[in-house]
């Protein structure tokens, strides 16, 4: 178990990020993914995270089915919101009126069928409202008890600041891994500052460093890989043979690329919690064994010169995505 900062819930060492069990990675198993999250669960997972735009609500729905017949009080629940979208998907922009945050909130509460979520988060700051209104508006349903803890998603060390000052913050949901570290600049220190939690999602970088991605992989219709910067042409070449270079270590420790890789996240820091994006039990399994890896110094070393920060070919997102991430904007010297 590992604390979020040093306000925020007590939760296990990995946690599942749901969004893959209902959008933006092609077809999902609904059978399949209710019984990983009954998997999780039953392996000590208590971390739940999902959004309510992930199938326009019916992660959210999934995830109720889910725990039916679970304890609701062993599980702790973190929603995003604030993406709009339409009847196809299409991506809208974002909204962080106090009014959307308590209108998302009410609508998630009745799918979940609970009468509290334990992190709620804007999934992208709106830049027609000051991140105090938003902040504010959640720490007004902390008040009426149906948020217990305020998280904060993609955001930079300025905005950090300026919601912490506002009502504790108990975490950021950030991309990290080893091809994504950007973080290490200034986000992270000032969340440790803070005394801050990260929930890392992005740990394999969507496949790429699974070790079971291949150049000649078929991306089904609406996986957004397809449009991803690391995922084209002699981005992934090279991003995968930077993945390559990881397979002795793995196996002198006994361990797969993949666990190496979450392995590595765990081994940042006991603030840092890292979301498993498993859909599937199998994937899921493989993932809980990089607990089971410790790695030393040497190992740490030796992880550093195959994949040193910066290396990764291509942007984590497409240039237009990326603009819309608090947490990419250049910081500005006062």
């Amino acid at each position: 178990m590992r604390t979020l900062g040093t306000t925020g819930p007590r939760v296990s060492d990995l946690g599942l990020g749901t969004m893959g069990m209902s959008d933006l990675y092609g077809p999902a198993d609904g059978a399949e993914s209710i019984a990983t999250i009954h998997a999780a669960l039953d392996a000590g997972i208590t971390l739940l995270d999902t959004g309510d735009f992930y199938g326009m609500g019916h992660n959210e729905l999934l995830i109720h089915d889910a725990l039916k017949d679970r304890d609701r009080d062993g599980v702790q629940i973190s929603v995003k919101f604030g993406a709009q979208r339409d009847y196809d998907g299409n991506w809208l922009g974002f909204d962080g009126r106090p009014a959307a945050v308590k209108t998302s909130l009410a609508y998630t509460l009745r799918r979940l069928r609970t009468d509290h979520v334990d992190i709620y988060r804007l999934s992208r700051v709106d830049p027609a409202v000051p991140i105090e209104e938003t902040v504010g508006a959640i720490a007004e349903e902390v008040e009426k008890g149906h948020v217990r803890h305020i998280g904060l998603s993609e955001v930079g060390a300025d905005t950090i600041r300026r919601a912490h000052a506002v009502h504790p913050i108990a975490d950021l949901q950030i991309e990290y891994s080893l091809l994504s570290r950007d973080i290490e600049a200034a986000i992270l220190p000032t969340c440790r500052e803070l005394g801050i939690g990260v929930t890392a999602y992005g740990v394999l970088s969507r496949g790429l460093l699974s070790g079971h991605w291949s150049k000649d992989r078929r991306l089904a219709a609406g996986d957004f890989r397809s449009v991803s910067p690391r995922f084209g042409g002699d981005n992934l070449a090279h991003n995968l043979a930077l993945v390559e270079g990881l397979r002795d270590l793995a196996a002198a420790k006994d361990a797969t690329v993949a666990q190496l890789a979450i392995a590595w996240v765990l081994a940042q820091g006991e603030d840092i919690v890292p979301l498993v994006g498993a859909r599937r039990r199998d994937r899921l399994a493989e993932a809980l064994g990089a607990l089971d890896v410790s790695l030393t110094r040497d190992d740490l070393d030796r992880i550093q010169s195959i994949i040193p920060a910066g290396s990764a070919a291509g942007g984590r997102y497409a240039a237009a995505q990326l603009a819309h991430l608090d947490s990419e904007q250049p910081v500005v010297d006062n």
